[in-house]
């Protein structure tokens, strides 16, 4: 069973253990030889051998006593933005490379063992860091100051960002599921990129503490893996309330894949989502959409009204706005969080200074990388006095625009659909000497962020050169089931979750 043991998704890998078909140390050490052998992939930024086969052996050691959970034993691995204890958290940039966490963050403590004398986890093995875009700012995984990560399915090409990492290593068979963020997107479209299924979750249903801040009012994790399946057994997982995070949702914990399974009033076995009404917004079939994307969003659609959704029309009128709002609001959050690398308590500091000053400037100069400085200073610049008036506060209104056109649409469907990214994974550099066109490519997925609603991308087809494509769904506030379940529905009549790259097999 061993060559196949990398086939086994988050959810197969449970029951494979919890029937005792394979042990996880077993399942543990066949993924750490699959990453070893495929570290030209760029996925993996740090991976503890021993260390995760300690959590193997110990993971088996719960299951023989009957003390485990569902994912006790299941590989799983953290985007390089959580902090962890026992591997580096750099971020994806040279200001950490190397730093050492005295603590493990929320979401990595609840899908592992969870907090020292506190209430256990879910006991997955944690293989390793995932590479990321530095300080989660990028779309294609190339601003990562340890190189680019690589899309499996074309390895000339972007696996998307900032979450980049991450998604290459699940769709390339290298762990079952894997933590990501999403800021403006950087978990659905690399998933989009990548032919895997993620969720953005509700912002607050997280916590974000321990993960490393790039903009706080946006900042949310949510899991990439195979199938809702997985995603759902994660989700219920790392979610719920934290005290140590203000911006945490007071809510119960949630299990998602028993809202994932819940039936439909008025459903049956051939008609899954029957009275499900799904909104189709103008704004994301404009006549710039790639027609390749197009067309698989299209038949995914077809697909759905066939499992018994209806389509409905209706507007986000202020999409295009999103990109000029979101690119103002996240680098002036980014400019504060930023300013606390310089050199002083953690991180890089220069090596050669002549005062105070001249450390910050150096420091900074040398540990942050383009895409980084260029934010700064354009948050920097609309917090200024004069400006912020004229720039930040003006969007702050927008975005309050943007989320009353969500709840306009919602109340006349129950699930927004549309395409993740206009179009499929471009080649690598294609886009580096045009910051502005990579901004472009979040169009569809910024607005739902502004909002802090919950959207997933779930693999709906393939357009050019045989590179996936997804399909973006957007609930209400806290709607994480009513997304999972129609995902779920989709992926139980579609097989494109399960198709891998050639290299994978």
């Amino acid at each position: 069973m061993s060559a196949d043991l990398h086939d086994l998704g988050v959810a197969d890998a449970a029951r494979a253990l919890t029937a005792g078909t394979v042990s996880s140390a077993e399942l543990t050490q066949h993924l750490l030889t699959r990453v070893a052998a495929d570290a030209d992939l760029g996925a993996f930024l740090a991976v503890d051998a021993d260390a995760a086969l300690a959590q193997a052996r110990a993971a088996d050691t719960r299951r023989a006593r009957g003390e485990a959970g569902p994912l006790t034993g299941v590989p799983v691995a953290h985007k390089d933005i959580f902090v962890t204890r026992g591997l580096a958290s750099t971020a994806g940039s040279k200001m950490l490379a190397g730093y050492a966490s005295p603590f493990d963050a929320t979401v990595v403590q609840r899908l592992g063992d969870g907090a020292p004398g506190g209430t256990l986890g879910a006991g997955m093995v944690t293989l390793g860091k995932l590479n990321c875009d530095e300080f989660a700012m990028g779309s294609a995984n190339e601003n990562s100051a340890f190189g680019p990560a690589k899309n499996p399915w074309d390895r000339s090409r972007v696996p998307g960002g900032s979450s980049g990492g991450s998604a290459a290593a699940v769709a390339a068979r290298l762990v079952p599921g894997a933590t990501g963020t999403d800021t403006g997107g950087s978990i659905r479209q690399p998933a989009s990129f990548t032919g895997i299924t993620g969720i953005k979750p509700t912002y607050g249903v997280c916590s974000r503490y321990g993960m490393i801040a790039f903009a706080s009012s946006l900042d949310q994790a949510g899991p990439l893996a195979r199938s809702a399946e997985d995603c759902a057994l994660m989700l219920s997982a790392m979610s719920g309330f934290d005290t140590r995070d203000a911006t945490s949702a007071e809510r119960p914990p949630q299990d998602f894949t028993a809202q994932m399974l819940t039936a439909r009033e008025g459903a049956t076995a051939a008609r899954p989502l029957a009275g499900l009404r799904i909104g189709l917004p103008r704004e994301f079939f404009p006549a710039a959409l790639a027609a390749d994307v197009d067309g698989a969003v299209r038949a995914a659609l077809a697909e759905l009204e066939k499992l018994g959704a209806t389509l409905v029309d209706v507007s986000l009128p202020r999409t295009e706005l999103s990109i000029p709002v979101y690119y103002i609001i996240a680098p002036a959050e980014a400019s504060s969080n930023l300013s606390r690398f310089d050199g002083v308590k953690f991180g890089h500091r220069a090596a050669q200074y002549a005062d105070l000053g001249d450390m910050y400037r150096r420091t900074r100069a040398e540990g942050f990388g383009p895409e980084v400085k260029r934010r700064i200073m354009i948050g920097t610049y609309v917090l200024s006095h004069g400006y912020y008036d004229a720039y930040y506060l003006q969007a702050q209104k927008l975005r309050r625009m943007i989320a009353d056109d969500f709840q306009a649409c919602f109340a006349q469907c129950d699930l927004i659909a549309g395409p993740v990214a206009p179009t499929v994974a471009w080649a690598r550099g294609d886009q580096g000497d045009d910051p502005v066109k990579a901004y472009l490519a979040d169009i569809f997925t910024l607005p739902a962020s502004l909002a802090g609603l919950p959207g997933m991308s779930v693999p709906a087809g393939f357009g050019a050169h045989g590179l996936p494509v997804g399909l973006q769904l957007i609930g209400n506030y806290f709607q994480e089931g009513a997304l999972l379940h129609a995902a779920h529905a989709f992926q139980q009549a579609t097989d494109f979750h399960r198709r891998a790259p050639e290299a994978a097999r």
